[in-house]
């Protein structure tokens, strides 16, 4: 009797090779799920990043039927205000202005700053006054900085737009000039960029007149990963020699993303924006 009953106990349990059986299937199991679960979380970040770079698109043409112009970018320090110089140029920017709006229209950091969310009333935004994209980081926009009138900023300063169109009898005279290009310029030149024409080097250029650049610095956010087509984009560190914004230039790139690049970057067209201006009156 008692042999039955302790073997009867033995069948009902578990051998050490059959729990490790177990705990190997159900590794295997989790091993299997998690890329799965990373790569939909991911995927799910990247939409919702691109559907909010398209609504901080409709924002900014959305302020300038308002406005009749663009918002300077934010600081790190403005709350999500547009943040303005003192000076126009060609002195030094001075003092960092939120308000009131100085009539030349110069921003502080027209290339490397953050989209101006509270100016332009978006939700939600951080503590600081970010636009968060997927991954938790500020969402970046850079503005033209053209003259149509010397140390006027035609796209930023009050009524600057008009003045420039009553002035040459067209359109023609806007002149937008920030230019996206389908991979780095080769080579990276930033003081070409910044010296006269739109510069791509021998990469295809996408658009070389846009007036405002919308962009998300994606998975890796502003310490990006060193790849030259991230560098172009403006971070605070954007630079190989470690000294910040040293691409704070006109010349950005977006392409479809590779395990070298992850940004996610749109771009307002100048026909949008004088269409728009047109419809409500602001353009003749």
């Amino acid at each position: 009797m008692m042999r039955s009953l302790t073997g009867h106990r033995f069948t009902k349990g578990f051998s050490l090779l059959e729990m490790a059986i177990v705990l190997a299937i159900v590794g295997a199991l989790i091993g299997g799920l998690l890329p799965m679960i990373s790569g939909q979380m991911e995927t799910r970040h990247i939409r919702g990043t691109r559907k909010q770079l398209d609504e901080a698109k409709e924002a900014l043409i959305g302020f300038v039927m308002a406005n009749g112009r663009l918002p300077c970018p934010a600081s790190s320090t403005s709350n999500g205000q547009e943040s303005f110089c003192t000076n126009t140029t060609p002195a030094a920017c001075g003092t960092e202005v939120v308000s009131p709006i100085p009539s030349h229209g110069r921003c502080k950091y027209p290339f490397n700053g953050y989209l101006p969310g509270a100016t332009l009333g978006m939700t939600p935004i951080s503590s600081q006054g970010y636009i968060l994209d997927g991954w938790n980081n500020p969402v970046r926009y850079a503005v033209t900085t053209v003259t149509s009138t010397p140390n006027i900023f035609t796209f930023t300063a009050p009524g600057a737009i008009q003045a420039a169109v009553q002035a040459s009898g067209s359109f023609a005279n806007l002149k937008p000039d920030l230019t996206v290009c389908a991979s780095s310029p080769n080579p990276l030149s930033p003081s070409q960029a910044m010296a006269g024409s739109p510069w791509c080097g021998s990469a295809t250029s996408l658009t070389t007149t846009a007036p405002a650049v919308i962009y998300s610095t994606g998975t890796n956010g502003n310490f990006g990963n060193g790849s030259a087509d991230e560098l172009a984009n403006a971070s605070p560190y954007a630079n190989p020699t470690g000294s910040p914004n040293s691409y704070e230039d006109k010349v950005f790139v977006s392409h479809d993303q590779t395990p070298a690049y992850d940004d996610l970057v749109v771009w307002i067209s100048p026909n949008s924006l004088i269409n728009r201006l047109v419809a409500v009156g602001k353009l003749p």
